[in-house]
């Protein structure tokens, strides 16, 4: 017999292998937390051949304020694109757009360093950042409306990253980013100061140790993505969007 957290990685493999939602309502009460919505990461990773290393290369990570937990997921390769990309081949169940700063690590970090890591040592961890563009997507015909635990267990929501150009970082004064969104016809959004956290790099001792939670050392290179300063923004196939953070650059994605 399945294990809750074996039946739930079965539904979410298959939903990736069919390109078709599964229905979240019977699986709602199996997870119990979110080391079972990890796990359930880590297997359906497994089923699909994602990874050949012990560590991913690229990650999101983020929550809704300083208080609140802090989510992460690794993101498969073949869902990490540069930019201008074009993803009008590529098959989603829901497009919801994110604005966001990529950051990545410019040293290896182990276990030792993330446990000791305070939030005001961690940009010194970064050497380079982009624009990036989340594309929200799910695999639960519930999308949106699914619990928060299989939202985390599905790579909390994840459709596909793309990254501009890398740039160096940089101390800056977060509170003043400016940020604008431009998603098909309509008219560019404009955000300024909306990143949940105040700063990007804040996560980064958070998500370091949920990385090297099991003695794993994260290589040089290795990216996060960090939350979203537009929220979620409805987009649709067909729709170009670009992003556009000054001083840091820009990203593009046709859909």
């Amino acid at each position: 017999m399945s294990t809750p957290v074996e039946t739930v990685a079965d539904a979410l493999a298959q939903a990736w292998r069919d390109k078709r939602p599964a229905d979240a309502a019977p699986l709602e009460r199996l997870l119990l937390g979110p080391e079972d919505a990890y796990a359930v990461q880590d297997q359906v990773a497994r089923a699909s051949g994602w990874f050949d290393a012990a560590v991913p290369r690229h990650w999101k990570s983020g929550g809704a304020s300083r208080p609140a937990v802090m989510t992460h997921a690794p993101l498969p390769p073949q869902r990490v694109w540069p930019s201008p990309s074009d993803a009008r081949a590529a098959h989603f169940n829901l497009r919801l757009i994110e604005a966001e700063v990529a950051l990545r690590l410019g040293r290896e970090v182990g276990a030792d360093d993330a446990a000791a890591l305070t939030p005001e040592a961690a940009p010194a961890l970064v050497d380079a950042m982009t624009v990036s563009i989340e594309i929200v997507d799910s695999r639960w015909q519930q999308a949106r409306d699914a619990g928060a635990l299989l939202k985390l267990a599905d790579l909390q929501s994840h459709g596909a990253l793309v990254l501009g150009e890398w740039v160096p970082f940089a101390a800056r004064d977060w509170a003043q980013q400016n940020c604008i969104v431009a998603i098909g016809n309509a008219a560019p959004k404009r955000f300024r100061g909306t990143h949940s956290l105040n700063d990007p790099a804040w996560l980064l001792p958070n998500w370091l140790r949920h990385v090297t939670r099991h003695g794993a050392t994260v290589p040089r290179g290795t990216v996060v993505t960090t939350g979203t300063w537009c929220g979620m923004l409805e987009a649709h196939r067909g729709d170009r969007v670009h992003a556009v953070f000054d001083g840091i650059g820009e990203a593009e994605v046709q859909l």
